[in-house]
């Protein structure tokens, strides 16, 4: 890229980021950050830039990484966007914009992008998790009863014994990895409607793990 200096091996990261509701990413380095550099090095003054995201599970549990985003597209300055004393706002208007995640793996239109909204338990997800694995664990580790197939299941209902930890959260249902002698498998466990909220993300928890007695 223009202005990395051969000694400049490792990608910039910005300070902060944001999505506007354009779609396009805003991107805030400090004022000498290799990313600034590059654009102000280009005469058009936009650098074709890809911005590579990662997301780490908050828990420990075995294959943290839930998911990889790459979003392709050109990185320019924007006018007077500094608002903090030796820093620079950069603007990325994506592309192409690729996921692999525990959901799958695709390409992302750039107008399905900007019209995608935040999921209402990603403040908390973090939060919750951290709670459910560190004082529910026993309650999320009884949830593989409510399945039917999964590996080591039999016709007569015996389960091997299992460890789980939660892995992921949304409006939609929670996910939880488990780990036992067959190896390590996920199972997604859908509320029974979608939830806007923590409230409404505990009470349907609380359904899940009442589930499971209902079961026995």
């Amino acid at each position: 890229m223009p202005g990395l200096s051969g000694a400049e091996t490792d990608p910039p990261v910005p300070l902060r980021h944001f999505v506007a509701p354009t779609g396009d990413v805003f991107l805030l380095f400090p004022g000498g950050s290799a990313a600034v550099r590059a654009v102000r090095a280009v005469d058009s003054g936009e650098a074709a830039a890809v911005l590579e995201v990662t997301d780490v599970a908050p828990v420990a549990v075995p294959h943290r990484i839930r998911g990889r985003a790459r979003v392709v597209g050109w990185l320019s300055e924007v006018p007077g966007g500094a608002f903090e004393s030796g820093t620079e706002l950069l603007k990325l208007e994506p592309a192409e914009v690729t996921v692999d995640d525990l959901w799958g793996a695709g390409r992302v239109e750039p107008e399905d992008f900007a019209a995608a909204t935040p999921d209402p338990l990603a403040p908390y997800e973090t939060a919750v998790l951290q709670h459910l694995a560190a004082d529910h664990a026993e309650e999320v580790a009884a949830l593989s009863a409510l399945i039917d197939d999964r590996p080591g299941s039999g016709p007569d209902g015996g389960r091997p014994p299992v460890t789980a930890v939660p892995l992921a959260l949304d409006a939609y249902g929670l996910r939880v990895r488990f780990s036992g002698p067959d190896g390590l498998f996920d199972a997604y466990f859908d509320f029974p409607e979608p939830v806007d909220g923590v409230p409404a993300a505990r009470r349907a928890l609380h359904a899940l793990f009442r589930a499971v007695g209902d079961e026995d």
